[in-house]
């Protein structure tokens, strides 16, 4: 497969965000809870399905970003930089010169965000990973905000990647760290843009939770952040099927100057969407229609990409 360069295509580039599906390597991380994804562990993670996998997930990468791959890519459920460097060195991906961004998380089984960046495109000057504050002898234990500031020529491009706690199980400890993870993006996108009117700010991720649930609607209220998820809402899709019913909870987020373009880039509206590729997509034994073709269907090894589809949009430097 042949990239064009993005200097020769210009000054559009592509945005994504991909939940990947527990990417572990088949190493004992023996300060992390990461037994079930070895080798002799409960999903026989062995080496082979290992490489069978970043070889899936470098596919749908250049997959989202057609004959140009994505400029930026952020990355949930990686458990370590080294995976994600197999991701981009060890693939198709390494035409695409990507730099990567990563930082631990308190995450108890270790699955972290990254980013990749084009570093033709891109140059990194900033990096911040950020937890919510919490009295003595509480830790947090979930991901973490992880900001990168990325800069093309001289114009600046703000970037907040989530990984929100789980909603399953209805547990109390994770609805307040929802609600704590959510405050804390606020809190950080508040001072970004008050800082500048004209600031571009990118906040994405999987916040496990649609775009019309109270936690998403607060986030997004008032002239703060435009949520591009709401044009897919109305409609037949979602990046996550549950029980039947897709989701959008893999969402991209916007400050007004990168929605409106009155700061250095502009995002095109139209050009949100979900990446649902016939091969990315599998029969759903359960219910009607296809699914995500995931690495594992319960335990048993299916061989396929990931349970999330890829949230994408196209953003253009002025």
């Amino acid at each position: 497969m042949t990239f064009l360069s993005l200097q020769s295509a210009g000054q559009e580039f592509t945005v994504m965000f991909y939940n990947v599906e527990n990417l572990f390597d088949t190493t004992d991380d023996t300060t992390r809870n990461d037994d079930e994804f070895l080798p002799e562990g409960s999903r026989r993670w062995t080496g082979n399905r290992y490489h069978k996998k970043i070889s899936a997930l470098a596919r749908v990468i250049a997959a989202a970003g057609e004959w140009e791959l994505p400029a930026l890519v952020g990355l949930c459920e990686v458990e370590n930089e080294e995976v994600v460097k197999d991701l981009a060195y060890g693939t198709i991906l390494s035409a695409g010169n990507y730099g990567i961004v990563h930082r631990d998380s308190p995450d108890p089984r270790g699955i972290d965000l990254a980013l990749l960046y084009r570093r033709d495109h891109f140059k990194v000057t900033a990096v911040r990973s950020w937890i919510p504050e919490r009295t003595a002898g509480v830790p947090f234990e979930s991901r973490n905000l992880l900001y990168v500031k990325a800069v093309m020529d001289i114009d600046t491009l703000h970037l907040i990647l989530c990984h929100f706690p789980s909603r399953r199980g209805g547990l109390l400890a994770a609805e307040l760290g929802r609600k704590e993870m959510a405050m804390l993006v606020r809190v950080k996108t508040d001072s970004i843009i008050s800082s500048s009117e004209r600031a571009s700010v990118v906040v994405m991720g999987d916040f496990n939770a649609g775009p019309k649930d109270e936690i998403m609607v607060n986030l997004a209220s008032g002239d703060h952040l435009m949520n591009t998820a709401f044009k897919l809402s109305s409609t037949e899709v979602g990046s996550y099927k549950y029980q039947g019913t897709w989701e959008v909870i893999d969402q991209i987020l916007l400050s007004p100057a990168l929605a409106e373009g009155t700061g250095p880039f502009k995002a095109d509206m139209e050009s949100v969407r979900i990446l649902d590729e016939p091969f990315l997509m599998t029969d759903d034994p359960s219910y009607p229609g296809k699914k995500p073709h995931a690495t594992y269907a319960g335990f048993v090894w299916a061989g396929g990409y990931s349970d999330h589809l890829p949230a994408l949009i196209t953003i253009s430097q002025k």
